[in-house]
């Protein structure tokens, strides 16, 4: 199992998007994906229609330890895409966990028991520096961070997330190594040689900085994004062919192309999705009379 957060210590820059997006694709190829809502604002927990509402959420997860997965997970419209919801409305789990023994890895602590359920587990966290964020970050195997394409978005990024990362440093004497974190440039208007120079300066920046590598795979500015949150769908649902005259290429091939970058592994499953939910069955094979 795969443990994925998805992190900025800056709001507005598309991590829900980019959970509920990235989720949607591994689950289209026939993986197990959960996500898990860390947002004081849950704004992933009502992106998916849900056919189940589990009676529970991430409260009674973390400030409980609760292990009942048939009271925690809800099921989402999409097959294979589970959800825990965000249910802490009034911010009490960062100061339980602040003041845990435990508390910045006891996500850490929980997810093994998860992994005989689920090929991927995505965590999207709030903007904000937290004892949360923290903790997601520790219980992950890889951390993604979104950074749109402008000076003072970059400068952010240097200032908050990397120093989350070297803040949390000192955990290796427990024997927990901080994530390689792993950069997207999000909401890149195509037209622009600002966003350009942001790209390059971005790799320039972190080119020999050991466990941070800039994604080849960029997210244009498009407004398939937007319709697609609207309707409740992955994107790559809703937009699969490049519109005639647009430079931009589909979101399909832009978040398959995302997908492959961060898990290799499954690069023959996620070859084979394409704009039409379940053309690839849960063996990664494509059903019987169906040709790629």
């Amino acid at each position: 199992m795969r443990v994925v957060s998805i992190i900025s210590t800056k709001g507005g820059v598309g991590k829900t998007t980019t959970a509920a997006n990235l989720g949607g694709i591994v689950a289209d190829a026939g993986l197990r994906v959960l996500l898990i809502d860390l947002d004081v604002q849950p704004t992933l927990s009502s992106y998916y229609e849900l056919t189940h509402r589990a009676s529970r959420g991430i409260y009674e997860m973390l400030a409980f330890n609760e292990r009942d997965f048939e009271q925690l997970v809800s099921r989402t419209a999409i097959p294979g895409l589970d959800l825990v919801l965000s249910n802490d409305d009034r911010g009490e789990l960062s100061t339980l966990l602040l003041h845990a023994p435990d508390g910045r890895l006891r996500l850490r602590h929980l997810l093994p028991a998860l992994a005989p359920l689920y090929d991927l587990v995505l965590i999207d966290t709030q903007g904000a520096r937290s004892v949360i964020l923290e903790m997601a970050v520790l219980a992950s195997d890889l951390a993604l961070s979104p950074v749109t394409p402008e000076i003072l978005a970059a400068r952010e990024l240097r200032r908050g997330t990397i120093q989350l990362l070297e803040d949390i440093a000192p955990y290796r004497h427990l024997g927990i190594e901080p994530p390689p974190l792993n950069l997207l440039i999000n909401r890149v208007l195509s037209v622009s040689s600002n966003a350009r120079l942001i790209q390059q300066a971005l790799r320039d920046l972190f080119q020999e900085h050991v466990g941070i590598r800039v994604l080849d795979t960029n997210v244009p500015a498009i407004e398939a994004y937007p319709r697609a949150s609207t309707r409740g769908l992955p994107v790559h649902r809703v937009e699969y062919r490049q519109p005639p005259g647009r430079v931009a290429p589909a979101a399909l091939d832009t978040m398959r192309a995302l997908a492959m970058e961060l898990f290799p592994q499954w690069r023959d499953r996620l070859i084979l999705v394409t704009g039409h939910p379940l053309k690839v069955d849960r063996s990664g094979r494509l059903p019987h009379g169906q040709r790629a």
